[in-house]
């Protein structure tokens, strides 16, 4: 029977491919990117779905004004199995915005297929694993075959910018068990090796300096707040690093990593001293450093830089994730999923680990709820010209569907 549902499955490689072109047509980009959010996405996959004849399908709608629609629409859809256990796969509509658009040798909104390869933006993270979990249960469906588990599949939103209106919001909702499987193929290796368990802490922090403005020939007469804040980022990135050594081998990169990523703009032109500075860093803590330590560590590195810069540092938290407990490497929800890799992979043994990157496994976990993340993705998630490949897109969906029969 499986070799019968992968074969059913390579005979959809049309269908799956033009669904997926079609879908990122849609940009769904969070209004807090300055997109519209994921309605006419949703629009779209609802009327998908309903082509290839499934009819437990519900949308749950967070209610947003800033979004097109005035919502923020999650779609569940539902295929009845022999057991009472629901295995869920949980793949999110949005996408980030698509950056420097000269950087792109395509319209990032138009896909294009080349090479074996589908480009556009969202084609990888996360379109490639809607469309491998709406078809390998398609496939299922097709050939009569009824699953082991209730089947569920969860298109969400929001999870670019934190899952408020996405899994938070369906969590809330009490749409999940502790007895569910939960998949979130959200993060994958190239060769399909590695099934994450674990995720680390994560803490954006947005700093803002004040100084004061003057014409760049009078510095004397302001506060250059450019300058205070080059000098306090290096000294902050120093500390960290200096207090939070620990390495643990569950994770790669090991080690906590606190990085300084965006910068605002500030003055127009050159010959103005900013009097107001704005800089990001993107800290993925081990979970064993409590996220109050890191904080006491930037309090004090802010204190250090006010009283030698003579200026006002202040900030906040636009991400804030205490990381949960790891789902345990001998879960059902691991197991079946190492089963299934090891059929349609069956040179590749696959690794249990960590990771640094968060997605909505870590929700899960947080609520009690055993969850993995896997996929078989090329690392171009969130780059110019991202694509997804051809071959990953159908082998994501054969691992699904083979999860879905079970053993």
């Amino acid at each position: 029977m499986s070799k019968e549902l992968l074969t059913k499955i390579e005979s959809l490689e049309t269908p799956m491919v033009e669904a997926l072109g079609e879908m990122i047509s849609y940009p769904a980009i969070s209004p807090l990117d300055g997109g519209e959010g994921e309605f006419h996405k949703a629009q779209y996959l609802l009327k998908k779905i309903k082509e290839l004849g499934f009819e437990d399908v519900k949308v749950y709608a967070s209610s947003d004004p800033q979004a097109a629609g005035g919502e923020r629409p999650n779609i569940i859809v539902r295929f009845p199995g022999r057991s009472g256990r629901r295995l869920w796969i949980v793949a999110h509509t949005d996408v980030v915005p698509e950056g420097e658009r000269s950087l792109w040798e395509t319209d990032p909104f138009k896909a294009v297929v080349k090479d074996g390869r589908i480009y556009g933006r969202g084609v990888n993270d996360n379109g490639q694993e809607v469309i491998a979990s709406l078809y390998g249960l398609f496939a299922i469906k097709e050939l009569g075959l009824t699953p082991e588990y209730e089947v569920c599949l969860a298109f969400v939103a929001d999870e670019e910018v934190g899952s408020t209106h996405g899994i938070k919001y369906l969590i809330k909702k009490g749409l999940f068990d502790k007895d569910d499987l939960v998949v979130v193929p959200d993060m994958g290796t190239e060769e399909a090796d590695f099934i994450e368990i674990a995720e680390k802490s994560i803490c954006w922090m947005e700093f803002t300096v004040e100084g004061k403005q003057v014409h760049a020939s009078l510095p004397n007469l302001g506060v250059n707040a450019c300058r205070a804040a080059n000098g306090f980022a290096a000294s902050l990135d120093e500390a960290l690093h200096a207090a939070f050594p620990e390495t643990d081998k569950l994770f790669d990169p090991a080690e906590s990593t606190f990085e300084p990523t965006r910068r605002r703009a500030n003055v127009a032109n050159i010959n103005t001293v900013p009097g107001v500075e704005v800089f990001c860093f993107d800290c993925r803590v081990l979970p064993t450093v409590p996220l109050e330590d890191v904080k006491k560590v930037v309090e004090a590195e802010i204190k250090k830089a006010q009283e030698k810069y003579g200026v006002k540092i202040t900030y906040r938290f636009p991400q804030y994730e205490e990381a949960p407990e790891p789902t345990a490497a001998d879960a059902p929800v691991v197991t079946e999923l190492l089963a299934a890799v090891k059929k349609v992979f069956p040179k590749v043994a696959p690794k249990v680990g960590g990771v640094g990157g968060g997605t909505c496994g870590a929700y899960f976990r947080r609520a009690g709820i055993p969850a993995v993340v896997w996929g078989q993705e090329s690392d171009c998630a969130h780059m110019p010209n991202e694509y997804t490949k051809i071959e990953h897109l159908l082998n994501e969906a054969k691992v699904f569907a083979l999860m879905m029969l079970g053993r």
